[in-house]
């Protein structure tokens, strides 16, 4: 029996970073920032993305961008920040061993609903001249049918009914109107900064923020979107990291790195990369000191981005899954891996658009990213909500190869892995509409059947129209079932 007495490490605090080594510090001191960008969303992609840039901008730069981050819904978050005074580790996860040091970007942590009246302050302080978003795809709330807000979703239903002043359920409903709230002002314009994964992500956001203002019950709403029409810019950006979740093996190490105790450490891979539409309607963290990229239009970068690296890591989550792999280096170690990121590389490339990175350079480094040996990036948390991912990711370039009389098996064995993913009873993966999608499978037991019946569920009637490719995609089910995967 263990008789170890010796006590707890204290918890990582600003009054613990002068007793860590210089390489453990953050970038700037934390104490010399304030307030000037607002993020919605407190995940691990947050914390070692965009806070690593702006924490390195504030610190090359010498101004003093700190962030607040709202979470949408985990006020456990928001404490756990509290307590560590919005502190918190980024490991690099290194093929030569892992590399920690504490980030000092984030300054706040507010919960969007209890903190309702203080988000609402934030988002209408002129020093706040950029918002941020990482919410995953669901949480703009888009419909399948028309790209726009949906308002017949029933937490849009709810907050569009709210009266004023009221706690609103999603991120979509509390920008807005606390955006409209600043329109309603003399405060300076602001940026509104997508970074999830979707085509066109800026536009997505203006869009269903559009909506929802339009779909108010506002007197002032005609008004409110004149304004912002001139005073509110949505930038079109790619980001690029893999950060997987944090486990409870990520905990202990960064214990022991620090010498503190962390409650909130992030893991993440070396390579990092963001590129942003140069269309800012105010002032901004000089994000490009620590390596953004800013262009005229992020569309050739956006598209490579969503449809090799996004679309491959799809791929490899659901064909993985169905060949018993746990994780992205487990199933490019298995002996189709390779090959399947490279033919779907290959494949897609010709729906790229010109002037984005080479497709063949592009595949390389993705080998290289995946196959590090640090990373356990879990098939499970990358297939999760592929109803929303694919539609983005798969069926795009799929359209785009169909109608140019393009062949495209790699898609077809992924989305035939997909569709077994979404049977009943199969709990592989979390995705909004599971239910929908299981009854699929009882509706006819015709397998083309079901093929058909689910890609109608993600908004694709004309690839369901399309009898060459139900097909294709059901003729892989037979293999797949018994765990081969044949490239």
């Amino acid at each position: 029996m263990s008789t170890d007495t010796r006590p707890a490490p204290a918890r990582l605090s600003r009054a613990a970073l002068p007793l860590l080594t210089a390489a453990l510090r953050p970038a700037v001191d934390p104490a010399e920032l304030r307030t000037r960008v607002v993020h919605f969303g407190l995940g691990a992609f947050h914390r070692a993305h965009q806070a690593v840039y702006t924490e390195h901008a504030a610190a090359r730069s010498g101004e003093p961008w700190g962030i607040t981050a709202v979470a949408p819904r985990s006020a456990d978050t928001v404490r756990a920040m509290h307590d560590q005074d919005c502190l918190y580790s980024l490991t690099e996860r290194r093929p030569d061993g892992p590399v920690p040091r504490v980030v000092g970007s984030v300054v706040g942590a507010l919960a969007m609903r209890p903190d309702a009246e203080a988000v609402d302050a934030l988002l209408a302080d002129p020093e706040v001249t950029v918002v941020t978003l990482t919410v995953t795809e669901k949480g703009y709330h888009r419909s399948a049918a028309t790209g726009g807000l949906d308002p017949t979703a029933a937490p849009v239903a709810a907050d569009l009914a709210a009266p004023p002043g009221a706690p609103l359920t999603t991120v979509i409903g509390r920008l807005a109107t606390g955006l409209a709230a600043r329109m309603r002002t003399d405060a300076p314009p602001v940026t509104v900064v997508s970074c999830d994964n979707m085509a066109d992500n800026g536009a997505a956001l203006a869009r269903v923020v559009r909506d929802f203002v339009r779909a108010s019950a506002w007197p002032d709403r005609e008004a409110v979107l004149e304004r912002m029409a001139s005073a509110v810019a949505f930038p079109a950006t790619v980001v690029d990291r893999i950060v997987p979740a944090t486990s409870e093996a990520d905990r202990a190490p960064a214990t022991v790195a620090l010498g503190f105790h962390d409650a909130l450490p992030v893991a993440a891979e070396p390579y990092r990369s963001w590129v942003l539409e140069d269309s800012f309607a105010a002032a901004r963290p000089r994000w490009e000191l620590d390596g953004a990229l800013f262009v005229p239009d992020v569309a050739p970068y956006q598209l490579t981005k969503l449809r090799l690296l996004n679309g491959a890591h799809s791929a490899l989550a659901h064909l993985g899954t169905v060949a018993g792999h746990t994780t992205i280096a487990d199933a490019l170690a298995a002996d189709w891996g390779e090959r399947l990121v490279r033919a779907l590389c290959a494949e897609v490339a010709p729906t790229l658009p010109a002037g984005g990175p080479d497709p063949v350079a592009y595949a390389d480094d993705l080998v290289v990213r995946f196959r590090n040996p640090a990373m356990r990036h879990l098939l499970r948390q990358i297939g999760s909500d592929s109803s929303l991912k694919i539609t983005e990711r798969w069926l795009p370039a799929l359209r785009s190869l169909r109608a140019h009389g393009r062949e495209a098996p790699v898609l077809e064995l992924a989305l035939a892995a997909w569709a077994l993913s979404t049977r009943p009873g199969c709990d592989a993966f979390t995705d909004p509409a599971a239910d929908e999608l299981a009854a699929c499978w009882r509706s006819d037991g015709h397998p083309a059947a079901t093929v058909r019946a689910l890609l109608r569920v993600v908004g694709a009637d004309d690839l369901a129209d399309d009898s060459a490719l139900v097909t294709a995609v059901t003729a892989r089910l037979p293999a797949l079932r018994a765990g081969h995967v044949d490239i």
